[in-house]
């Protein structure tokens, strides 16, 4: 006999649009954000990650790990239980996390890629990159918004990444063609997960690239 959740009904209010109260009704019934409370997780992001992590084994003690769009510290607290040394950087700023270092700033600024290596201590292990831009509710422009956050990213991963390093990069679907074509220049291989903690009607989704590839001292 399957088991029945009673949800709980959001109040219309003249002070909150129906996308709002649309939005609010899902999060009081989502059963990962009721979770994230009670594990003390800032998100329900948290348990993407984790699941991620289950299965592909992205995390080890001492990994030096940059957390890209790390508002408001979901994916960095799962580094940091893991026993990570965890940069988190984002535009926005966060409260706070316990073994975390973080960063209010703007990756497509040069200077912010010298502030993240000296505060990991080196180039990273394992790179996450939650970004995400805008919505705008038009499927092809955010498709289009997602790639080239993506593409910025990718360009970077050399950059802040170890030879033989990782990286997780949020998109949504239909940019993962091009992206992938631009991570298998740079990485040995990669792969496309998503997690049962997504949300069924999300778009989004992972693409996972493994083995940076070391970069020729003869190009460019």
């Amino acid at each position: 006999m399957a088991h029945r959740t009673n949800k709980t009904k959001v109040r219309a209010s003249r002070q909150r649009s129906a996308g709002s109260s649309r939005w609010l009704q899902r999060q009081v019934n989502d059963p990962y954000v009721q979770r994230a409370k009670k594990d003390g997780y800032r998100s329900r992001a948290a348990y993407k990650l984790l699941e991620i992590d289950a299965k592909h084994h992205l995390m080890k003690r001492g990994y030096r790990v940059l957390d890209l769009g790390s508002a408001p510290g979901g994916w960095a607290q799962v580094a940091a239980s893991k026993g990570c040394r965890v940069v988190g950087v984002d535009l926005l700023k966060i409260e706070p996390i316990p073994d975390v270092t973080l960063i209010q700033a703007d990756i497509e600024q040069e200077a912010t890629v010298g502030r993240m290596l000296e505060a990991l201590g080196g180039s990273a292990d394992l790179v996450l990159s939650d970004l995400a831009p805008s919505a705008t509710g038009q499927r092809a422009v955010d498709r289009l918004r997602s790639e080239a956050m993506g593409e910025i990213v990718l360009d970077l991963a050399p950059s802040i990444l170890r030879p033989g390093g990782d990286l997780l990069l949020k998109m949504l679907r239909g940019a993962d063609a091009a992206l992938g074509d631009m991570a298998r220049s740079i990485f040995r291989s990669i792969r496309l997960v998503r997690p049962d903690a997504t949300r069924r009607e999300s778009s989004e989704i992972y693409l996972l690239a493994r083995d940076l590839k070391a970069t020729d001292p003869g190009d460019g």
